[in-house]
């Protein structure tokens, strides 16, 4: 079968041949229609998140089940699917619990196992991790929704709780920023929103965002939301930009970090005195469960969340990984989505 496939951090990834994959015995494979070109395939290929070498990106995707173990009960060949970037092992306490994202045994496809970029990708859990994806829903669409939209989607509607008209300060008008826009405004909530790029800025507004900035400056974004934000989300990833975000929160704010903290910002920083004086709170975000994805779904179904926008490029399965280079460039003409089809 067809994948995109990189032997060493920072090899050009190159459109290979390679064995279709085995499918485990609590398992599925699925036959990939879409899938998502993501910063985090990006850290990956960099070598800032290491994974096992050589490697298949790609760990958001929509498909159709072409095999399952003998002991999948939920699913069958020919079911449309997609899958969060995390699949729990469906065993431990937070699996059990429905925190599936955050359990110790996860796996990940593109990380710790061949991904979707490749005709079939291997989902292990499968009654666990599946999720079975409405008509209405196409494969582009459901693809985009993989990693960007529903960690957006959980940091806020389970991490952070922006309530009707507070301001939600997003810093990073990527696919993650754009998405918790997007998110933020069908809650109801007022948004600001931060990015370098005019291109993302545009696009930022275009998707609901009421103020646009080129940078965080926490008077400026005080004056902005007439006291600071209720609630920060950090899209980007920084020392910078975490503290960034803390310090434009008013007081009982609340910020939520899902940009992925690496190499010398693992362990940056934050005000701690102006979180203790002011009762600030700070969480994390590592995406969603497929439990959690139903609640999605039928928003999307219901018409109150339309993640289309957000999708900026369809290309060939043998561009993306000219696409996961082109990540390099920080800032480009264009903001947005890119997704790859087969």
């Amino acid at each position: 079968m067809r994948a995109i496939r990189y032997a060493s951090y920072g090899a050009r990834p190159e459109l290979v041949d390679v064995p279709e994959p085995g499918c485990p015995a609590d398992g599925a494979v699925v036959a990939v229609h879409a899938t998502g070109i993501c910063r985090s395939d990006w850290h990956a290929w960099r070598g800032h998140d290491p994974v096992p070498l050589p490697m298949v990106p790609g760990h958001e995707f929509a498909g159709v089940v072409a095999a399952v173990g003998p002991l999948v009960r939920g699913f069958a060949v020919g079911d449309r699917v997609t899958a969060p970037f995390v699949n729990g092992c469906g065993r431990c306490e937070w699996c059990r619990g429905g925190q599936a994202q955050v359990c110790p045994d996860q796996t990940q496809p593109g990380f710790t196992h061949p991904g979707s970029f490749a005709e079939q990708v291997v989902v292990r859990a499968a009654d666990f991790n599946l999720v079975r994806l409405p008509e209405t829903i196409d494969d582009v669409t459901a693809a985009s929704l993989g990693c960007r939209f529903a960690t957006s989607w959980h940091a806020l509607t389970a991490q952070a709780r922006p309530a009707a008209g507070e301001w939600l300060l997003v810093v990073g008008c990527g696919g993650v920023g754009l998405s918790a826009v997007l998110v933020a405004h069908s809650l109801g909530a007022r948004v600001l929103a931060v990015d370098p790029s005019p291109a993302a800025r545009s696009r930022a507004a275009e998707v609901g965002a009421d103020e646009v900035l080129a940078e965080a400056d926490p008077e400026v974004v005080e004056r902005l939301t007439g006291g600071g934000a209720h609630v920060s989300l950090d899209a980007v990833g920084s020392a910078a930009t975490a503290a960034a975000c803390v310090r434009s929160l008013r007081r009982r704010g609340r910020h939520v970090q899902v940009g992925l903290m690496l190499g010398a910002h693992a362990d940056a920083p934050l005000p701690w005195g102006r979180v203790v004086a002011q009762e600030l709170t700070v969480a994390g975000s590592h995406g969603m469960a497929a439990s959690d994805y139903p609640e999605l779904l039928d928003a999307i179904a219901a018409g109150r969340l339309d993640p289309r926008p957000l999708v900026g490029r369809v290309v060939d399965l043998a561009r993306a990984g000219d696409e996961l280079v082109a990540l390099d460039e920080p800032v480009s003409g264009h903001a947005g989505i890119v997704v790859a089809t087969m």
